[in-house]
């Protein structure tokens, strides 16, 4: 960009630190300083003064007066007014709020700072079990996770995303007994996902009646760990078949991951965790489990080593960890998954600082997504499958498209339904707080009112055709040569909340709530609505309307990066 962005409240704010260390000597690391929730109140409110006047032993008006009392005020303030008890109210200049929003057209991050320049995340998210198909208590882990990808890419960050699969462990011993005498190779053929569930479970069932049965599956699995070929080569193919499910699904999602590593990849260190935990005396025996004590920290014991020899999850993360940590050196690790893991990743945690581990972990857990009952049909007995939820959201998606009288060819609405429907599923989950338990109703997913993607989907779409009809009507005249002219108070609402776009990508970073984008998104699709419908376009004059077409365009610009951000396309019609 050729003109920096003024940096409105980090500017305002250095401003009052400044202003009250001359007036009362007295120096301040921050201030209270936030949007006003009232145009009366002007562009900003700050309360420096009712929070520093028992310290200064002065009535905050009094405080604001000998701050405000000076003609030295940053260049883009209008004026300044103190309100009530002592709140110092800023109002933005006209010419200084168009001027950033020339700025932010013409910067292809939107005025997000790029503060992951150099530094790496690593973000675990998804992570289903092999040999199972994915169901609807994966969707929220893989929404979240490639939301918070996206966010923190757009921020500059090197992200890599790991699909750290449940590919090892104590069920392969069922999965390959049961395989050689339950398979049917005609339903693995057709469903493999279903038939290797069919599978697990008949043998999982089996093992609770017939302990020798249990026993073989035991002895089946150490072959395994110990390498067996025949074992090895099964269970290869468990994984193969796995993951070629997984992908159809995540292509529909259309989300991609770096790193496919499951548990399986580290099992070469794990004995090396072992001893490391020994080198720091933090191994206790405990009936012939080795586990680490933590209840100075006020929770109970870490198993790390089972009392048959196995390793447990701690073990596995402990070593995923390590491994990470030579390979990438990350800025931080963050692990997406349900509310139920809350206990082990904080034993895992304190472990890992017991260890001298340097990583900044962060575990972001949500609560469950739900289906009312009779929304969504399902066999009874068995959980939602993803490819089936992900079926209904198009087919639903299809029907709206077809009733509306839709004139596209088949193809078109079926890519059409595709965005519509899978977006709609995506938004219902990131539009509420991730520790939120989440029910899911078709009619609000799918509502082109309220907080919906296709209502956002709609909008943008909308706006384009606006963009589009100026171009076809002028020639498509270069705006370049028009300047922003902010006149109109619906105008400058709608401007003021464009260039709230980078604090809005950044508090969701900060708080790891996509929800926060979600919401900011739907109020500037509201606020859109209002400037179009109580303001002329096409027919203003010469100059405003060419400014008014600019700020349709970055509204368009905003709604589709936001929407891109979210991981939900935006269809130029709808």
């Amino acid at each position: 960009m050729s003109e920096e962005i003024i940096l409105f409240k980090k500017d305002l704010s250095d401003w009052l630190i400044n202003r009250f260390k001359e007036c009362f000597d007295v120096d301040l690391n921050s201030v209270d300083l936030s949007p006003s929730s009232n145009d009366k109140f002007g562009d900003f409110q700050s309360n420096i003064s009712l929070e520093n006047s028992k310290k200064l032993k002065l009535s905050p008006r009094d405080i604001s007066n000998k701050i405000t009392n000076t003609d030295d005020f940053p260049s883009f303030v209008q004026k300044i007014e103190i309100a009530g008890p002592g709140f110092i109210n800023f109002t933005i200049k006209n010419k200084s709020i168009s001027h950033n929003l020339e700025c932010l057209m013409k910067d292809i991050h939107l005025g997000v700072e790029q503060v992951g320049t150099d530094k790496t995340i690593i973000l675990d998210y998804s992570s289903p079990n092999v040999a199972k198909p994915m169901h609807i208590g994966h969707i929220r882990s893989t929404v979240i996770g490639n939301a918070l990808d996206k966010l923190y890419r757009f921020q500059g960050y090197n992200v890599i995303s790991d699909n750290h699969l449940g590919d090892w462990g104590t069920q392969f011993g069922l999965m390959i007994i049961g395989f050689r005498e339950f398979v049917n190779y005609e339903s693995l053929e057709k469903s493999p996902m279903e038939e290797l569930e069919r599978i697990y479970v008949k043998s999982y069932n089996k093992s609770k009646e017939n302990d020798e049965w249990k026993q073989f599956a035991k002895n089946e699995l150490v072959k395994l760990q110990q390498g067996n070929k025949d074992n090895l080569e099964l269970w290869k193919n468990f994984v193969q078949l796995s993951l070629d499910e997984f992908e159809k699904i995540y292509k529909r999602l259309d989300i991609e991951f770096n790193l496919f590593r499951g548990e399986s990849f580290y099992n070469d260190l794990l004995p090396k965790v072992i001893s490391l935990l020994e080198e720091k005396n933090l191994i206790k025996e405990s009936e012939g489990a080795k586990v680490i004590d933590l209840e100075e920290q006020g929770m109970p014991v870490c198993i790390v080593k089972k009392s048959d020899g196995g390793y447990n999850y701690a073990t596995t993360d402990l070593a995923t960890v390590i491994s990470r940590q030579k390979e990438f050196s990350p800025e931080k690790i963050i692990y997406v998954t349900d509310e139920r893991q809350q206990l082990h990743f904080k034993q895992f945690f304190e472990v890992s600082k017991m260890l001298g581990l340097k990583n900044n972990l962060k575990h972001v857990w949500f609560g469950l997504m739900r289906l009312p009952e009779a929304t969504f049909s399902t066999r009874e007995g068995n959980v939602i499958k993803l490819s089936d939820l992900l079926d209904e959201a198009e087919n639903r998606a299809l029907k709206i498209i077809k009733s509306n009288n839709n004139n596209l060819d088949n193809e078109k609405q079926l890519e059409l339904a595709k965005s519509i429907g899978i977006g709609a599923i995506k938004y219902t989950d990131l539009s509420q707080n991730p520790q939120s338990i989440v029910t899911f109703t078709w009619d609000k997913a799918l509502s082109l009112d309220g907080n919906s993607a296709p209502y956002l989907q709609y909008a943008y779409a909308r706006i384009s055709s606006v963009y589009d009809k100026y171009k076809e009507k002028y020639n498509s005249k270069d705006l370049e040569n028009y300047e922003i002219n902010i006149s109109e108070v619906i105008e400058r609402k709608l401007a003021l909340k464009l260039l709230k776009f980078p604090n809005a990508v950044n508090l969701a970073v900060e708080n790891y709530r996509p929800n926060i984008l979600c919401d900011y998104l739907y109020e500037l699709a509201q606020l859109y609505s209002s400037f179009y419908q109580n303001l002329p376009f096409l027919k203003a004059k010469e100059g405003i309307r060419e400014s008014r077409i600019k700020i349709c365009s970055l509204t368009a610009k905003i709604l589709q990066q936001g929407l891109n951000l979210l991981g939900i396309k935006t269809p130029e019609r709808i």
